[in-house]
């Protein structure tokens, strides 16, 4: 009997997850390997027009999110979204469970995703989160958190499906993090194609000269000068 080789697992388990655990610790975000193959992007691009897909699609423009369009898939997901959750949740968990110590907070996320999910859905957070979304020449994702509830799971991913330089130009990912009695810091990060993106959804901890204090962080995307710019973006709880 063969026992089925998972791709998208050896894809997350080939990430450094030590230097990737230290970089979000420094900066709140942290570069993932390839995620996604060439094919499996395009496949995902192509999905974006078919409405039988997704439950809810949503104008930024329409709400001041900013400009261009999202849409949020319907369960169940696509094989390699479902796979990559499952996969990513474990690396992630001793990341999310260490900054609720360092703050003090009890973390209430179970040691499997379906287990947590489950936790999300008897709160009556039951809708489903994977994103995808799309953004032409001149538009631009407003900075925000994605909370959709009272229980949150303090990481995400983002996945770049074109190709920077090649695709489209402009489009950084933006993180904007409000420091303890001090003026914010930002980045940007210009995500390669196919490669994962781990950044912090809500806040997360920094030294302060009373130990450990909660930075808030908010995520956007800069305008897009040029061509056509897909993303998945993976979040770990369910919506209300």
């Amino acid at each position: 009997m063969t026992t089925r080789v998972d791709p998208w697992r050896e894809r997350v388990d080939a990430a450094d997850w030590a230097a990737v655990t230290a970089e979000i610790d420094e900066y709140g975000g942290a570069l993932l390997p390839r995620l996604l193959t060439p094919e499996e992007t395009a496949g995902f691009c192509a999905m974006f027009d078919r409405d039988e897909l997704f439950r809810s699609t949503i104008d930024m423009g329409r709400y001041r999110f900013g400009e261009g369009r999202y849409r949020y898939f319907a369960a169940p997901y696509p094989e390699p979204i479902e796979r990559l959750k499952q996969a990513l949740y474990p690396r992630l968990l001793p990341i999310a469970r260490d900054w609720w110590a360092k703050l003090g907070r009890p973390a209430p996320w179970p040691d499997t995703l379906d287990e947590w999910l489950a936790m999300c859905h008897e709160a009556g957070q039951t809708k489903s989160t994977a994103i995808l979304l799309r953004y032409q020449e001149k538009d631009w994702n407003a900075l925000h958190r994605d909370l959709y509830g009272d229980l949150v799971f303090p990481l995400q991913v983002v996945i770049n499906l074109n190709r920077p330089g090649v695709d489209h130009t402009g489009g950084e990912f933006l993180l904007m993090e409000q420091r303890p009695r001090a003026q914010s810091r930002g980045t940007a990060t210009l995500l390669p194609h196919g490669h994962g993106y781990l950044f912090t959804t809500r806040d997360r901890p920094v030294r302060s000269s009373r130990g450990w204090s909660a930075a808030p962080v908010r995520h956007g995307v800069s305008a897009i000068r040029s061509g056509l710019r897909h993303t998945l973006a993976l979040v770990f709880h369910d919506a209300a």
